[in-house]
């Protein structure tokens, strides 16, 4: 899996029921044709990216067959959720600075 672009918005909380920040990330994967994940409009995933209490952390995540908006029903490997997650953390600390 590899990122080729991303966007990143901070949300906005208007009940002020969430405790902390939340970010929401769109991440462009590539990944390669023989992979059960792949498809030809590509693929997208959404990351629900929190700082909190319980320190910085992805609180969500969903793949998107991009253009059509398809969810698709797949989650990260181990690996690949701790590659995310550093991902995250480094592209906010850009964002905020």
């Amino acid at each position: 899996m590899n990122i080729t672009g991303y966007s990143v918005e901070k949300l906005k909380d208007p009940t002020g029921i969430l405790e902390g920040d939340r970010y929401e990330f769109f991440l462009d994967i590539e990944v390669p044709d023989d992979d059960e994940l792949y498809s030809e409009t590509g693929i997208e995933l959404k990351v629900i990216y929190a700082i909190d209490g319980k320190g910085e952390r992805i609180a969500q995540y969903n793949f998107f067959e991009k253009g059509i908006g398809k969810a698709l029903d797949f989650g990260l490997e181990e690996d690949e959720e701790i590659s995310i997650n550093e991902f995250c953390k480094t592209h906010l600390n850009e964002e905020i600075d």
